[in-house]
């Protein structure tokens, strides 16, 4: 099975042309043979904590509101499951659409960074589903700081371990660059992070969504500095990592 993560400078708030850029990327990702896409933590709206505290009629209703359709026709077209983060439902939620469109998962982030628990709730359990044989865990961002959720995943039988994220230029970029390996290697799991490009809130999103095998060893990765799709491959449970 083929994994994707897709990288792309969300426009704050514009929330019908980052779900037309999104659905250009599943459909862009399908065509590339990827049958789960990740996409970056508040891809849909962009970062933009306080202009979500502020305006309640920018958060998405649930996985059935009507402005998530373009990117549940596209995981039709596409024939690819889609993992979308946005803000719904009073916390930063992560919503998993099938390869049909229908609704797989949800999952709400469990550690919040600072400045979003003023805006959001804790979530309080794991996320998880499966698709063509393989089980998948979720997370968002700081989450990945705790590394009891993969040690969770790998113990609930996961395969791989999917998260949305948001990295800056400069430190972010060493952590990302460190923290997601290390994930992979000590509990032996697949790991795809998908983070922004440019500005995101207050950040500078430094890219460089990337996908590791079990062993940790780099199996994809999206350029720093301008938008892109990497993939891997997931092996069948006990043979070795495709490369």
């Amino acid at each position: 099975m083929r994994l994707a993560v897709c990288q792309f400078t969300s426009r704050p708030l514009d929330t019908a042309g980052n779900l037309a850029t999104m659905s250009q990327c599943l459909r862009d990702a399908g065509a590339a043979g990827a049958r789960v896409v990740v996409f970056a933590e508040l891809a849909v709206s962009g970062y933009e904590l306080e202009a979500l505290a502020a305006d309640p009629g920018l958060w998405m209703t649930g996985p059935q509101d009507a402005r998530l359709r373009p990117v549940r026709d596209a995981c039709r077209d596409a024939g690819a499951a889609a993992v979308v983060n946005c803000a719904a439902q009073g916390r930063l939620m992560t919503y998993v659409y099938g390869p049909d469109g229908d609704l797989l998962t949800v999952y709400a982030k469990q550690h919040l960074h600072a400045g979003e628990d003023e805006v959001f709730a804790a979530g309080g359990e794991d996320g998880r589903f499966e698709l063509d044989g393989v089980r998948f865990a979720l997370a968002t961002c700081f989450d990945n700081h705790f590394p009891d959720l993969a040690a969770r995943a790998a113990a609930d039988n996961c395969r791989a371990y999917l998260a949305s994220s948001l990295y800056g230029t400069g430190g972010g970029e060493r952590e990302l660059s460190t923290v997601y390996p290390a994930l992979a290697q000590d509990h032996g799991l697949y790991v795809a992070v998908a983070n922004h490009v440019g500005r995101a809130g207050p950040y500078d999103g430094c890219g460089r969504s990337a996908v590791w095998g079990p062993d940790g060893v780099l199996l994809g990765e999206a350029p720093p500095g301008t938008p892109g799709i990497a993939c891997g491959d997931v092996a069948r449970s006990g043979e070795p990592p495709l490369r």
